[in-house]
């Protein structure tokens, strides 16, 4: 049937364009994610929804879309911790497998899930590589206290064809958003989202409302989902979709953080956080934090 008819309605620029319905937009990405439709469909799409930007709705049934299809994780006996990492380090090391282990060592399972989507950035899983975290071949069960990272294309393929439809016309469309925020678990599950820009919060927060998600949202280092070394920045956690204030914003940043490497390639980055995980070098305080919340939002999951 073809996406022309939707693209008529969310193409005629940021002031003409109508929004979708969910139903809708499900249908729509669908067809994306499936492959039916042609490339010249798929990057009007891609264009339209950038200048046009996604209600809630819309993202809901890009989400709906994207579980009916995703290969999901399987529920095992306690809530799986899921980091999506797609935007990997520019100026900072990227933490997030820090965040990750220290999760895992607390007793839960975590998935990071991600491709490489900018050409020169360090990514988390260069990182996880050599810090012995497998790489998933296929989706499975993950124990309790350990950490596995996905490939997009191993959760869904057509996600990671678009995903890589930026490289041909270089503008981000709805999949960089809605990888971080779909829910690759088939059970009880945290999400741990970020944002870049302060109006993407607003959006994201509307959008795990609406799923009833259970997740913890905060401004990330240079798009990851881990908090930043040098501040503490708010962290609003979702409860079943259910928003709730679980840390206050901390004005001011640190010029520098001593412990930090100065160089942020793979090999620096796995050696300074074996460092701090044995102790070594001293966990940044807003690290330390995040990973409390996470672990907040894993009991409220567990008690319901």
């Amino acid at each position: 049937m073809g996406i022309s008819h939707y693209i008529k309605v969310i193409g005629r620029g940021k002031d003409g364009a109508r929004p979708l319905t969910r139903e809708q937009s499900a249908d729509l990405f669908g067809q994306v994610l499936d492959g039916t439709v042609t490339d010249l469909e798929v990057g009007a799409f891609c264009l339209a929804m950038r200048i046009k930007g996604e209600t809630p709705d819309e993202m809901g049934g890009f989400l709906d879309a994207t579980c009916e299809r995703m290969n999901r994780i399987p529920a095992g006996g306690r809530p799986l911790v899921v980091l999506p990492s797609y935007n990997g380090a520019r100026k900072l090391p990227v933490l997030t497998p820090l965040l990750a282990l220290l999760v895992a060592r607390a007793g839960l399972p975590v998935l990071v899930h991600g491709t490489a989507t900018e050409t020169r950035r360090v990514f988390a899983s260069e990182v996880l590589g050599l810090l012995g975290v497998p790489t998933l071949e296929k989706v499975g069960p993950i124990a309790p206290g350990s950490v596995a990272f996905a490939p997009t294309e191993v959760l869904l393929p057509g996600l990671k064809r678009l995903l890589d439809v930026r490289r041909v016309v270089g503008l981000r469309n709805p999949a960089h958003s809605l990888v971080k925020l779909m829910n690759p678990a088939a059970g009880a599950s945290v999400i741990v989202s970020s944002f870049t820009h302060p109006e993407y919060a607003i959006s994201m927060a509307a959008v795990f409302e609406l799923m009833g998600a259970t997740a913890l949202l905060l401004r990330g280092t240079e798009g990851e989902v881990v908090a930043d070394p040098r501040r503490t920045p708010e962290m609003r956690g979702f409860i079943r979709g259910r928003p709730v204030l679980l840390q206050e914003g901390v004005k001011g940043t640190l010029p520098s953080v001593p412990d930090l490497p100065g160089n942020i390639d793979a090999a620096s980055t796995a050696a300074y956080i074996q460092a701090v995980l044995i102790g070594g070098l001293e966990l940044p305080a807003s690290i330390a934090q995040q990973v409390e919340h996470i672990l907040h939002l894993a009991q409220q999951q567990e008690t319901s």
